[in-house]
Parts: C-alpha cells; sequence; structure tokens
C-alpha cells in the first residue's frame, strides 16, 4: 500500500456508526441507497464534522437520520474500511457507538440516502451487511474493539 508522503493521495475520513438496542435486544439498521455500500444494511451514522466530538457526531447523526434521541455512549469499535479504495477512492476509519435507546419509532429522515429503518434480532442480522457495521456487531460481540483490515 502507497503510503501517503507527497500528499497527491486523498486523506483517510472518519466514519461513525450508531448501534443502537431496543430492550427486544433488536438493532436498528437502514438500507443504504448510495453508491458507497448501496444495498447493504447498515447503523445510522455519517461523517466526523471537525471541531465536533465522537459523540456529538453520534448524537447528531442519529437525530438527523432516524429522529430519534439517544445518549449514555461507548465506544465498541474501531476498522479500517478499505473496500472502496480501488472503487470509490475511498478509505475510512470508522468508529462505532454504543448508544443508550430511550424509546420512540425510527422515522426515515433521508429517503434519499435510506431505504428504509428496521430493527433486526441480534440472531437474525442480514447477510448483506455494510462493512463497518458488521464488523462493529462482531466486535460487540466478542468484546474486541479493532480488528485490522483483511
Amino acid at each position: 500500500m502507497q503510503k501517503n508522503a507527497d500528499a497527491a493521495l486523498p486523506e483517510p475520513r472518519v466514519g461513525i456508526g450508531v448501534i443502537i438496542k431496543n430492550d427486544r435486544n433488536e438493532v436498528l439498521l437502514g438500507l443504504r441507497m448510495s453508491s458507497h455500500g448501496a444495498g447493504e444494511w447498515a447503523f445510522p451514522g455519517g461523517h466526523l464534522e471537525f471541531g465536533e466530538t465522537v459523540f456529538e457526531t453520534a448524537k447528531r447523526e442519529v437525530k438527523e437520520e432516524t429522529d430519534l434521541d439517544i445518549d449514555q455512549f461507548e465506544l465498541v469499535s474501531v476498522c479500517d474500511e478499505m473496500r472502496y479504495i480501488k472503487s470509490d477512492n475511498k478509505h475510512y476509519l470508522n468508529l462505532s457507538i454504543l448508544g443508550h435507546y430511550t424509546g420512540g419509532e425510527p422515522k426515515n429522515m433521508e429517503p434519499h440516502k435510506c431505504k428504509e429503518w428496521k430493527w433486526f434480532p441480534l440472531d437474525q442480522i442480514p447477510s448483506n451487511m455494510f462493512e463497518p457495521s458488521g464488523i462493529a456487531l462482531n466486535n460487540l460481540r466478542d468484546k474486541v474493539i479493532y480488528r485490522p483490515a483483511r
């Protein structure tokens, strides 16, 4: 892998995904419509913005995408997402946050980005998972924060 010594390569971005579990031990997933992960199920989330903390991003993105309010955050997973380097020229460092769900039904606030939001039991997770969301679930289950990219 070429390093970015001459600044000719794009810089990696930081993505934040938020794991929300309800009282039935189900997780909230959205069916992505963007080119980056289109047709894959993912946690709500988005880009870390300049001057914003990881937990502020988590709270903001969940509200923007689902209209849900969350709090009591915990970092549960870190992964390098490099599968889109060749196809989309994108490299992400993804942080997954567990956020406390306080109730309410998710609304699809960005229908141009997400087809639907749906609750899934942990033993019935779809096979077409967005890579960082799938890794985050595995890391949460195994109590591992970081796994290197494959």
